[in-house]
């Protein structure tokens, strides 16, 4: 137990140090969501990542693609709790606080899911999500790739996250959702179904 609050408090010294070198993009960015029609659209698009989105789009694969696409909604399924289970376990042992928390002139366009901001999960989930849906379903590419995009964007102007946790979130959900596809190709549950028959 002490070695963990010994590495929290390393983190957060850590984290201070950034936070400020990161404050000017945040600013600048949070601003922009003073103007009611900006803070809306990305409030908007920010509640979609939130899962809307991308619960929509998984639940319409099988009636696409058939049981190729139950295939690819569990494999979409595994890989996003992976990823919830990675950004909970390391905001809870990071502790670095959102910029609206930390520095008042940061606004919080909209209400927080949890205290802590690093990484982003929003952008985690939405990385991880656009590259499985966009190798399962290229069609999609077109769709998801640019919302995916927002998302990150989003939480920054909302004052959320920094531009770290959104780039860390980024790098981790590309690398989830690539490994998934490199050791199981076509599914998860394509690749057992394979094994058991």
């Amino acid at each position: 137990m002490d070695i963990l609050k010994h590495r929290q408090q390393r983190a957060i010294v850590l984290f201070k140090k950034v936070d400020h070198f990161e404050l000017n993009v945040c600013q600048r960015l949070n601003r922009m969501g003073h103007r009611r029609e900006i803070c809306v659209f990305f409030k908007a698009i920010s509640r979609l990542g939130d899962g809307v989105f991308w619960y929509t789009l998984a639940l319409a694969l099988p009636f696409i693609l058939g049981i190729e696409g139950v295939y690819a909604l569990v494999h979409i399924t595994i890989t996003g709790l992976i990823c919830l289970g990675i950004y909970s376990q390391l905001k809870n042992r990071l502790v670095r606080q959102r910029p609206f928390i930390s520095f008042p002139d940061i606004h919080a366009h909209t209400a927080p899911l949890d205290k802590y901001s690093f990484p982003s999960g929003h952008t985690m989930n939405a990385v991880n999500f656009a590259l499985l849906f966009s190798w399962f379903y290229p069609p999609l590419m077109w769709l998801v790739i640019p919302f995916a995009a927002l998302v990150g964007l989003s939480r920054i102007v909302l004052g959320m996250h920094y531009p770290t946790d959104v780039i860390v979130g980024a790098i981790l959900g590309l690398a989830i959702s690539a490994c998934s596809i490199v050791l199981y190709p076509n599914g998860l549950m394509h690749s057992f179904v394979e094994k058991t028959i």
